[in-house]
């Protein structure tokens, strides 16, 4: 067997070429197959036919078809988060452009952890990250893997300065990361408010900030685009009573953060600037392969406590001499140049491109919300704020609505989600495809009606 042809280097375009043709057609090939937006028979017959495609993962001699029938076995196995009865989660179809850049960036295979590996990547990540945290009304951001990584960022950074006794506190709508970055960190067990009508209430935060005794230090939480109903918290409420008692603020903006790109939705955000740290998702509301987080800071000094030394990547007198020390970028190593697929998806489309696609699936979700409303055997939970919209059947039980939900997902008709509001249980979709139309959403709601017990 001759030695396999690489990526990159002078002769890895043309290397590439025929194996982005096989991938190609074996992706149209698998979603062919597939048909629909999930794949048929639930994780039993799913798992069958991956196997049988698959084979032996590990033969003694290579196959030379491997590209061709893993590809396609993979799509005809996957979830389509570009179909448009596939919103149960914030799994966002990812832009034609966006993917492109990213195969750029598997190419060149640029790691972010010394500038001799990524000299114009690490470059291109300094431009980006103080463009977004600019947008965003702070001073610098880090990218992470996703929301979950900035969380736990943002709990390391407060506790680095505030001392191990700071105290999380947040509203029962939070991202289960939060809680969960808490006791990765040894802090103290949060102290988690109720949130009854889905959002943080300042009187509740105002109580929970203000105990009979001496208080420790404490880091607030707030959510701009709850995972359950993309709910926003009153952000300047929540700032002005941090800044009144001395609180440290975190917003997690990874769903609604993209509504930032929109002149329609920004002042939604009001009040995000007042944080000292905030969580950004674009694999959410920003249509990028995942992944594509951030953490952006209000004071970049916050940023110092992550600094870390070795010598084969970030010696004394090469930092001296002018090299770029990267380690203090983040808490992983090896780091993939996820920003080219960002930069290249802010340059393509704008703020005023992207901006109009948040407001495409805004659009899409409120007129799926009257849809819902005019429908005289389904029920509304309330109308979306962002793009998630929580419904069932008028006088189902929650058996009945996890069972319909099911039933849609082993058929491979539909990908709905579930959510927990006002103790009953909701359908959810979240609508991130702005190339959905007002058919598609007819047919799903006709779905949903079609597998509902009468």
């Amino acid at each position: 067997m001759s030695t396999p042809p690489l990526a990159s280097g002078p002769q890895g375009p043309d290397a590439l070429r025929p194996l982005l043709a096989t991938v190609l057609d074996a992706l149209d090939a698998g979603a062919r197959t597939r048909g629909g937006p999930l794949p048929a028979g639930g994780p039993d017959a799913v798992t069958a036919r991956l196997a049988h495609a698959a084979g032996e993962v590990l033969p003694t001699d290579g196959d030379p078809d491997a590209l061709a029938t893993l590809v396609r076995a993979l799509a005809e196995g996957s979830a389509d988060p570009a179909h448009p009865h596939c919103t149960a989660h914030l799994h966002c179809p990812p832009l034609a452009v966006a993917t492109a850049a990213d195969l750029a960036a598997c190419a060149l295979n640029p790691s972010l952890d010394s500038w001799d590996q990524a000299p114009a990547a690490s470059a291109l990540e300094a431009l980006v990250t103080r463009a977004l945290a600019a947008h965003a009304g702070l001073a610098d951001a880090l990218v992470t893997t996703g929301g979950t990584e900035a969380n736990q960022l943002a709990l390391l950074l407060a506790r680095e300065t505030h001392g191990p006794t700071l105290r999380l506190v947040c509203g029962a709508n939070a991202h289960h990361s939060l809680p969960r970055a808490a006791w990765l960190l040894g802090l103290p067990p949060p102290l988690v408010l109720p949130t009854p009508t889905g959002t943080l209430d300042p009187t509740a935060l105002h109580r929970a900030l203000t105990p009979p005794g001496p208080r420790p230090p404490v880091l607030v939480a707030a959510t701009a685009g709850t995972t359950d109903a993309g709910l926003i918290d009153p952000l300047p409420a929540i700032g002005a009573l941090c800044r009144t008692h001395g609180a440290r603020l975190h917003i997690d903006a990874a769903y609604g953060g993209g509504l930032l790109f929109s002149d329609r939705h920004r002042p939604r955000l009001t009040g995000l600037d007042t944080a000292h740290t905030v969580t950004l998702d674009l694999h959410k509301l920003g249509w990028q392969p995942a992944a594509a987080g951030l953490l952006a800071v209000h004071d970049p000094h916050d940023l110092t406590v992550l600094h870390h030394h070795t010598d084969y990547l970030n010696a004394p007198d090469d930092t001296e001499a002018g090299l770029p020390d990267l380690l203090g970028r983040s808490l992983r190593t090896t780091r993939r140049p996820d920003v080219l697929k960002i930069a290249v998806t802010l340059k393509t489309l704008g703020r005023t491109g992207l901006g109009a696609l948040v407001d495409q699936v805004c659009d899409h979700a409120r007129r799926l919300a009257d849809l819902i409303t005019a429908h005289p055997r389904l029920e509304l939970h309330a109308p979306p704020t962002i793009s998630t919209v929580l419904f069932r059947p008028t006088g189902a039980d929650d058996t009945t609505v996890a069972d319909i939900r099911r039933r849609l997902l082993t058929e491979g008709h539909a990908v709905l989600g579930r959510a927990r509001l006002d103790g009953r249980l909701w359908l959810k979709a979240t609508l991130l495809n702005p190339h959905t139309r007002p058919d598609d959403l007819t047919a799903l709601l006709h779905l949903v009606e079609g597998n509902t017990p009468t």
